[in-house]
This record gives structure tokens, C-alpha cells and sequence, in this order.
């Protein structure tokens, strides 16, 4: 059972994170501080696991909580809650002791990825006690989710298991919705680094203007918009690991940037000349043959060379259809917990059904079928319900 303490002082704010972490994991202890002092009187009589902060607030700011919080109790995980302006600041107190940092508004995948893996990582001698109870050292770290028995998934766990205890670089390939960004978390959490933040940048979705300022920050006046310095997701990233999702989507001018900083270890800020040393773990994915970029000229060969010291290829669901019962087990567990609903039975003919069909769209289609089905089915899941709600032809 977890106490996490949510320090910020809009009470709509505190509801909104109160609210969700509640849904997530029932088990929760959740208190709230509406300031600093309150804080840390609360701090000083229970033993928080989290703290989530906000930086700007009356009476204490959150660089002051969080200072005090490593004093009066040195083990307890602090997440700084960053506005749009306090990116610096937030990294400043990544560099003081702070776990992560996450920007307001709060998006919902990466709050609770936060709080699952500081949770996670708090006490690592403790964390690696518990894995050890379920039969290997890091098999619980390392599986990280990921459901399956099929030998695909069993040969993936057998190489992560490998390459998570170095820095190796790692380059992972599958179609979307197969399950990457498991791979990418499971090497982070069975790295040396796992104690510190792994950076998710989702290159796609970055305009190409401007993802150069996003991975390497930028300073103030260096294009129309930049009214002040701003931090990079390489320098956020610092002694962690910084995941750089769709690769194959960046830019053949921000692909010279990162080679530069594979390279060199050291990174610019746009409208600086200033060299910065960052201590970085590189994960790369994609969803593209890159071969075929380079052949077209949209992707250089010496990046790839750099990214693809290891490579892992994620298989899709259709070539494991094994897994299918294993995933429809979890995410029925997963789901009806998330709903508040008692868990439902899938039968036989139902799961066979379900495993026939063609997966397009991979885990992420099979987990919003198993959803509908649940809302939609009966008591038991039948295979007329799967034809009827399955969404499929």
C-alpha cells in the first residue's frame, strides 16, 4: 500500500491528480497539502512514498519542499508538477534530487508512468528483494507488462534480459500498437539508471520546426517564439535514459543533431554555441524499415548505425496469436478493476474467435475489443457476443 502526498495549490488541480491516481490503484493512500508549510508538517509525521509537487505555490515553493523532504526523510521519491514556464527550475530540481518532473496540464499516460516507476524504483535493495521472490532477479522489472509465453516474447524478455544491465544502444522496430514503448520501459527499469528519469519523445508528433528546440532546448531570442531559455528533452534526460519514439518521422537536420550528441556526448542549444555534457542512454524506435528510408534519402545511415547496436524486432499480435488468452486474462483483470465491475468470463469459443481474427491494429486494438466486450457482453463472454461487439467482420 502506497502514501503519496499531492502538494499544489489549485484545489481543482489537487482533484483532477487526487481523482486519477484513486482510479489507477485503489490501494493508494492519498493525501493533499493546498502549500509548502502544510506539506511539510504532513511530511514530518507519515512516511510518504511519493510526494508530487508543485513548483510555484505560497509559502514554501516546491524546490523548498523538496529540499526539506530530502533531509527529513532522504528516501521518498519527489515529483516536481511544472507549468510551461518552470521547465527550468523543474530540471534544476531533478539536479537536486527530484525524481521526474511532469508539465501542466498533467497528461494522463506519463502521470501514471511516473508515479508507477518511482514507486517502482524507490528503494532499489527492496525492489530487487521483491524480484527475487518471484523466481528471478529481474524477471518482474524487466517483463514490465509484458504478457506472453509465445517463443517470440520468450526470445524479446531473453534479450532484454541481456542488454538492460548495459548502455548499449537499442533500436526497436514493430507496427504500431505492438508494444515498443514495453520494451523501451523494460530496458530502462533493468538499467543502472533505472533511479532516474526515462524521457519519452515521440518525434512524429513534433512539428519539424521545432524539434530540434524540443530534444536540445533552445535560448532566448534564437527564433520568434523563444521569449526565453528553454530546457531539451536530452539535457531533461541527464543520467537516465531519453526514448526517442518514431525516429524514422525526425528530420534529416535534427538526425545530424543526434548523431552529433551520440557521438559527442554533448549537445547545443538552437541559438547557442555553447556546448552542454549530457549523460544519456539512447532508445530509439519506429514502426519504418529505415533501410528503405536511407535507399530514399530520408534517413541517414550513419544515425542508423549509431541507434541500431541492438536490435529488437517487436513482433505483431497476429504472429503471436499464442498470447491471446495470456492478454485477454490481463486486460479483462486490468479493465473491470479500472471500471469498478466484477471480472467477466471469456469462454472457449469466444477466445478461439478472438484469436482468428486479423489484428491490424496489434495489443492496443486487442485491449479496446476486450473493453467493449466487457461494457457490451453479458455475464459470460460468448462467441456471439464477439460477433456481435467484437467490431470485426
Amino acid at each position: 500500500m502506497s502514501k503519496i502526498l499531492i502538494v499544489e495549490d489549485e484545489a481543482a488541480i489537487r482533484r483532477v491528480l487526487s481523482k486519477i491516481l484513486s482510479e489507477e490503484d485503489k490501494s493508494y493512500e492519498i493525501e493533499e497539502a493546498c502549500n509548502g508549510e502544510e506539506a511539510i508538517e504532513k511530511i514530518k509525521k507519515i512516511d510518504f512514498d511519493l510526494i508530487l509537487c508543485d513548483i510555484k505555490m505560497p509559502k514554501k515553493d516546491g524546490l523548498e519542499v523538496l529540499l526539506e523532504t530530502k533531509e527529513l526523510k532522504p528516501e521518498t521519491r519527489v515529483v516536481m508538477i511544472s507549468g510551461h514556464g518552470d521547465l527550468d527550475t523543474a530540471v534544476q530540481a531533478m539536479k537536486l534530487g527530484a525524481f521526474d518532473y511532469i508539465s501542466k496540464p498533467p497528461d494522463l499516460n506519463r502521470l501514471l508512468n511516473t508515479v508507477r516507476n518511482s514507486l517502482e524504483t524507490k528503494d532499489k535493495n527492496l525492489f530487487e528483494t521483491k524480484i527475487e521472490k518471484k523466481e528471478t532477479k529481474k524477471k518482474q522489472s524487466l517483463d514490465f507488462h509484458m504478457i506472453g509465453e509465445s517463443e517470440p516474447i520468450k526470445k524479446i524478455k531473453e534479450m532484454i534480459d541481456k542488454v538492460a544491465p548495459t548502455d548499449v544502444r537499442v533500436l526497436i522496430t514493430g507496427a504500431n500498437g505492438s508494444g515498443k514503448e514495453l520494451v523501451a520501459r523494460a530496458l530502462h527499469l533493468g538499467s543502472e539508471r533505472a533511479s532516474f528519469p526515462m524521457i519519452e519523445v515521440n518525434c512524429a508528433a513534433i512539428p519539424s520546426e521545432l524539434i530540434e528546440s524540443e530534444l536540445f532546448g533552445h535560448i532566448k531570442g534564437s527564433f520568434t517564439s523563444a521569449v526565453k531559455d528553454r530546457i531539451g528533452k536530452f539535457e531533461a534526460a541527464d543520467k537516465g535514459t531519453i526514448f526517442l519514439d518514431e525516429i524514422g518521422d525526425m528530420s534529416l537536420s535534427a538526425q545530424a543533431k543526434v548523431l552529433r550528441a551520440l557521438q559527442e556526448k554533448r549537445i547545443t542549444k538552437v541559438g547557442s554555441e555553447k556546448d552542454i555534457p549530457v549523460d544519456v542512454r539512447v532508445i530509439a524506435a519506429t514502426n519504418k524499415d529505415l533501410k528503405t528510408e536511407i535507399a530514399q534519402g530520408r534517413f541517414r545511415e550513419d544515425l542508423y548505425h549509431r541507434l541500431a547496436v541492438i536490435l529488437i524486432e517487436v513482433p505483431s499480435l497476429n504472429d503471436r496469436r499464442d498470447d491471446i488468452p495470456l492478454l485477454i486474462e490481463y486486460f479483462n483483470n486490468k479493465i473491470s478493476e479500472e471500471q469498478g465491475i466484477s471480472v467477466k468470463k471469456f469462454n472457449q469459443k469466444a477466445i478461439s474467435l478472438l484469436q482468428k481474427y486479423n489484428w491490424t491494429g496489434n495489443i492496443r486494438e486487442l485491449r479496446n475489443v476486450v473493453e467493449r466486450l466487457i461494457i457490451l457482453g453479458g455475464k459470460e463472454i460468448t462467441e456471439n457476443d464477439v460477433k456481435n461487439f467484437g467490431g470485426k467482420e
